[in-house]
């Protein structure tokens, strides 16, 4: 029985798998037009499958094919990498002889003239950094003559632009185009859950379906993964439903070891205050690839060029685990609160949860303690985090309190865009969206509650919270109140609180 792959290439014969054909046929053109390309995107995007595959179709139409992984050549000198390209060239068929630099390994290649022969060369950034200019010199060398010789066409594989690292060791390698490979479609996601579907005749709710769609933004490593975890979870259901997704996102967000997330935290703290913008505002930051924290972010996978050309967040998963990741949880906030609250005095008679009561509670509460215990220090005592960060987090450490002394529940939902913090709160069987904001104008303001009444008639509410942090030195215009409006068919209810841009941060 075939099974959800979550590390690796993908074999047909033991993994669902995806055969992209689109995709395949635009690398056998590049290859068949003896072109040298590039592949890069970030991990867990199916590069391997992708270039396992190709190198499938490539020998069926004649081509001898080698792969070579650069991942531990960090420190290579150059003769391992020599020898080691001498035995690919022999495994192939060519007697190529352990040589004693590259000019001379380019020299003997050009001796080769028959034969068609395609060199995949995976995980290129790891090669020695003294060596790399000379390794793609020489495979330059080798294009401008490749009709005259048996190596047809060469493809670099990483995680980062190799163009641009090419140019940034200076040696430009502008021979080179690059094949982009996409993360899965929704339809493409669907189609691989499908392929499970038919051959064991378990169902996944619809529901699920998108929602492992929403939360991984069909990264197909994650995609497999969530799928791996809600069928070993339910291997005695005829169908998982959405509470068996909800128990699968929850472990990935607060239990998995995702060696892959690592590498994402640990570039988000080196540009920590461009994450939280991203995170707790709604400030529009330019796409700019030459920017460097947009570059390396970009590289790993965090963020991508979204809507109007601007930063975006481009993995949920990803983008939720960071917020738990930088809130303030040794401050004691939570416990606090909860010494001060009896959840029965914010319900109505009729069981219903009296919002204004609980939001003028949590007014005074803000208005007494302030912001600043929300923002975390560094080691020289200085606020490593943005105020917005403290102003959401003082918001949502509130909320926790509360909603454990209700008895309800609360998740994030897997927006994508940003400046949001949206919360789904469950309290005694109802739902209701929370967004949680700092004032920035008043475009900025009316924008925001279309997006929420959109979001919550997506999720099939019927209300929303809309709570913004107006500071009060501005003056705002009129029709910024207090106050319920239908939107949608939503009923958004917001409510504004004040706070001082200085005192309240001390």
């Amino acid at each position: 029985m075939r099974y959800f792959n979550t590390s690796g290439p993908n074999f047909p014969e033991q993994h669902y798998t995806l055969y992209r054909e689109d995709l395949l046929q635009t690398g056998l053109n590049l290859v068949e037009g003896e072109r040298y390309f590039t592949i890069w995107a970030p991990r867990q995007t199916g590069k391997s499958t992708y270039f396992r595959q190709l190198n499938e179709r490539l020998t069926q139409r004649g081509y001898k094919v080698a792969q070579f992984n650069f991942e531990n050549y960090r420190n290579a000198p150059l003769n391992d990498l020599l020898i080691e390209l001498g035995e690919v060239f022999q495994q192939l068929g060519y007697p190529l002889p352990i040589c004693q630099s590259l000019s001379e390994f380019s020299r003997i290649v050009k001796t080769f003239g028959e034969g068609k022969v395609v060199l995949i060369f995976d995980e290129v950034e790891g090669l020695n950094p003294d060596l790399f200019g000379q390794f793609l010199h020489t495979i330059r060398n080798l294009y401008h003559s490749r009709q005259e010789h048996c190596l047809k066409s060469v493809i670099l594989v990483g995680v980062s632009n190799i163009v641009g690292v090419a140019e940034d060791n200076a040696s430009p390698f502008n021979i080179t185009e690059n094949l982009n490979v996409p993360y899965f479609t929704d339809a493409e996601t669907a189609e691989l859950l499908q392929q499970h579907e038919q051959e064991t005749e378990q169902q996944f709710e619809p529901r699920v379906i998108q929602k492992i769609s929403e939360i991984t933004a069909n990264q197909p490593g994650l995609v497999n993964g969530f799928a791996y975890q809600l069928v070993a979870r339910n291997k005695a259901k005829p169908l998982i439903n959405y509470q068996d997704y909800l128990a699968v996102e929850e472990w990935y967000l607060t239990e998995a070891i995702d060696k892959n997330f690592a590498n994402i935290l640990k570039q988000a703290r080196a540009f920590r205050p461009f994450i939280e913008s991203l995170l707790f505002t709604d400030i529009e930051i330019p796409f700019r690839i030459d920017r460097e924290a947009i570059k390396v972010l970009h590289t790993n996978g965090l963020i991508r060029k979204g809507e109007g050309g601007n930063v975006q967040f481009w993995v949920p998963y990803y983008k939720k685990r960071l917020h738990d990741v930088f809130y303030p949880y040794t401050n004691g906030e939570k416990d606090r609160i909860s010494a001060t609250i009896y959840a029965a005095d914010f319900f109505l008679p009729d069981g219903q949860l009296n919002l204004d009561l609980l939001i003028d509670f949590y007014k005074a509460y803000a208005k007494r303690r302030g912001f600043g215990i929300f923002r975390e220090k560094d080691e020289q005592g200085k606020f490593a985090s943005i105020k917005e960060a403290g102003l959401i987090y003082s918001f949502e450490t509130f909320l926790a309190a509360f909603v454990q002394q209700a008895g309800g529940k609360s998740y994030r939902e897997a927006n994508t865009g940003l400046g949001k913090s949206d919360l789904l709160l469950n309290i005694q069987g109802k739902e209701f969206i929370v967004e949680a904001k700092k004032y920035y104008g008043f475009a900025q303001f009316e924008k925001g509650k279309k997006q929420l009444s959109y979001y919550a008639s997506r999720l099939g509410l019927t209300q929303a919270v809309y709570l913004v942090f107006t500071p009060n030195h501005l003056r705002y215009p009129p029709p910024v109140v207090e106050g319920n409006e239908v939107l949608n068919g939503v009923e958004i209810r917001t409510y504004l609180v004040e706070y001082d841009e200085e005192k309240d941060f001390d």
